[in-house]
C-alpha cells in the first residue's frame, strides 16, 4: 500500500484510509437508488442503469485512486442526471423521438472525448477561468433549485395547477407525507453530523413506506425487495440493453441542437468537477502554497475517462463527488480512500434488489437535500457588484427551475451577461471563449424560433 499511495508521506494509515473510504461511500451511495429512478423515467432499463452506475463509479474511482492518488470518488453526477432525464430526453421525447436516451448517451460520449482532449492540453483550466465567478455560483445554485423541484414533483409535493401553474399536492397522500418526513429525517441527521445522512434518510423513509404499505395506507407499487429472481443476472442483462447504445444518426440532421446538448453537459460538468476538486482538496489541506492542486491534470483526466466509460456502460455523466469531503474529514488523504470506496461500489451490485426496490418518495428527499446543498452557493454570489455579473447569475438561477431546464438557465445567464458587458462598454473584458459560447447560444435560440429544434 505504501508503494502505491505513499501513506507515510501524507501522514495517514491504512486503517484511517479504509474508514474514510467507507464514510465516502455511505455519503454518496444514495446515487445507486436515485440514478436508476431518474434515468428509468427516460425509458432506460432500471436494473441495467443500477449496474452501470455502480460499475462506472468503481472504474472511475479506481483511476483516481491509482493514477491521481487522491481521496476523491466519482459517480453519475446529480444535476447532470436530471438534465439527462428531464431536459434532454424530455425535449427529444416531445419531438416524437423514440429512445431519446440513446442520443443523450451519445452526447455524453462526445462530451467525455472533448474533456479528454481539453485535459490533455490543459484547456479546461483556461475555460474555467474565463467564466465570471458570479455566473459559476449562480449556475450551481440554479441546478440546486432544479433538482429540488424535480424531487418534489416526483413525490407529489408539487403538482400542476391551472390557475397558479404549480400548487401543493395532497399532503394526506402517503407518498407526499412520507417524502416530507424523509426531508425532515435527513435534515435532523445533518444537524447532528450523522455519517451518510442522505443514505440513512432514504433507507429510513423506505422502511416507513414498507410499514405504510403493510397497513394499507400506501397503495402504490410494491416497495418490498424481490429476491425471487436472479437480480444479479437480471442487472447484467439490463446492462446489455443500454451499454454502447449510441445513436449518431440524430447528429447529422440536428447538429446545432446536438452541439448545445453536448455543451450544456460539458459546461455543468466542467464547473462541478473543478469546484469539487478544489473544495475537497482545500478541506484536506492538499493545496500547495500557491493554492493550486498538485497533479490536477491527472485528477481531471480521471474524471474525463470516467465520463467516457460511463457513457459506454449506459449511464449519465460520471463526475467527482463533493461528498468525498466526508471521507477527507475522517482523515482520508490518498488514493487508498478512493480504492476502498470503489470496492464497495462493486460489492453493492450484489444488493441490487434492495436498491431497486427503493421507491420515489424515499429518493425524493435526497434530491431536495442535495438541491439545498447546491443552492448554498447563492451565498457566494455578489449582488452588489457589476450588474452584468449580478443579473447573469440571477437569470441562470431562476431560469432553471422555472423553465424546467438546466440548459436554458446556462444559456440565458451567459447571454444576459454578454449583453450587459457590451452595453457597459466592457466588451474588451470578455474572453474569446465566452464570445464563442455566446454565439453558440444565439444560434440555439435562432433554431428554436425557426422551429428547427426545441
Amino acid at each position: 500500500m505504501e508503494k502505491f499511495f505513499h501513506l507515510k508521506e501524507h501522514g495517514t494509515t491504512v486503517k484511517t484510509e479504509v474508514i474514510a473510504g467507507i464514510t465516502t461511500f455511505l455519503a454518496m451511495a444514495y446515487i445507486l437508488a436515485v440514478n436508476p429512478s431518474m434515468l428509468g423515467a427516460a425509458g432506460m432499463n432500471t436494473a441495467g442503469v443500477f449496474v452501470a452506475t455502480a460499475l462506472s463509479a468503481a472504474f472511475a474511482t479506481l483511476i483516481m485512486a491509482f493514477w491521481a492518488n487522491y481521496p476523491i470518488a466519482l459517480a453519475s453526477g446529480m444535476g447532470l442526471n436530471a438534465y439527462f432525464a428531464y431536459t434532454v430526453c424530455g425535449s427529444l421525447s416531445a419531438q416524437g423521438i423514440e429512445n431519446p436516451w440513446r442520443i443523450a448517451l451519445t452526447a455524453i460520449l462526445v462530451e467525455g472525448l472533448i474533456f479528454i482532449i481539453l485535459s490533455a492540453f490543459k484547456f479546461r483550466e483556461t475555460l474555467v477561468n474565463s467564466i465570471p465567478e458570479n455566473l459559476k455560483y449562480g449556475i450551481t445554485a440554479g441546478i440546486g433549485l432544479f433538482i429540488s423541484i424535480v424531487g418534489m414533483e416526483g413525490a407529489g409535493i408539487v403538482v400542476a395547477n391551472e390557475s397558479t401553474i404549480v400548487g401543493l399536492g395532497n399532503v394526506g397522500d402517503a407518498s407526499v407525507a412520507l417524502a416530507l418526513i424523509g426531508i425532515a429525517i435527513i435534515g435532523i441527521m445533518l444537524f447532528y453530523n450523522v455519517k451518510g445522512a442522505i443514505l440513512w434518510g432514504i433507507l429510513i423513509t423506505w422502511v416507513l413506506g414498507i410499514f405504510a404499505q403493510l397497513t394499507g395506507w400506501y397503495t402504490g407499487a410494491s416497495v418490498l425487495p424481490d429476491f425471487t429472481n436472479n437480480s444479479f443476472m437480471a442487472g447484467f442483462a439490463g446492462l446489455g440493453e443500454i451499454a454502447f447504445k449510441f445513436d449518431f444518426s440524430y447528429v447529422a440532421g440536428n447538429l446545432v441542437n446536438f452541439a448545445v446538448i453536448v455543451f450544456a453537459f460539458l459546461f455543468v460538468d466542467l464547473f462541478d468537477t473543478v469546484g469539487t476538486l478544489i473544495g475537497v482538496a482545500a478541506k484536506g489541506d492538499m493545496l500547495d502554497k500557491d493554492g493550486k492542486l498538485p497533479r490536477v491534470g491527472r485528477a481531471l483526466m480521471s474524471d474525463a475517462i470516467g465520463t467516457v466509460a460511463g457513457a459506454c456502460m449506459g449511464t449519465s455523466t460520471v463526475t467527482s463527488y463533493v461528498e468525498s469531503s466526508a471521507g477527507v474529514a475522517e482523515g482520508g488523504r490518498t488514493g487508498l480512500t478512493a480504492l476502498t470506496t470503489a470496492v464497495l461500489f462493486i460489492l453493492s451490485i450484489f444488493l441490487a434488489p434492495v436498491f431497486l426496490a427503493i421507491p420515489g418518495f424515499a429518493t425524493a428527499p435526497a434530491l431536495v437535500i442535495v438541491g439545498m446543498l447546491m443552492m448554498s452557493s447563492v451565498s457566494k454570489v455578489k449582488f452588489d457588484g457589476d450588474m452584468a455579473d449580478v443579473l447573469g447569475a440571477f437569470v441562470a438561477i431562476i431560469m432553471m427551475p422555472f423553465t424546467y431546464s438546466i440548459a436554458n438557465g446556462i444559456m440565458f445567464g451567459v447571454l444576459v451577461w454578454l449583453v450587459l458587458k457590451v452595453f457597459r462598454g466592457k466588451a474588451k473584458d470578455i474572453h474569446p471563449i465566452m464570445w464563442i459560447v455566446g454565439a453558440l447560444f444565439v444560434l440555439r435560440i435562432v433554431t428554436i424560433v425557426l422551429g428547427v429544434s426545441s
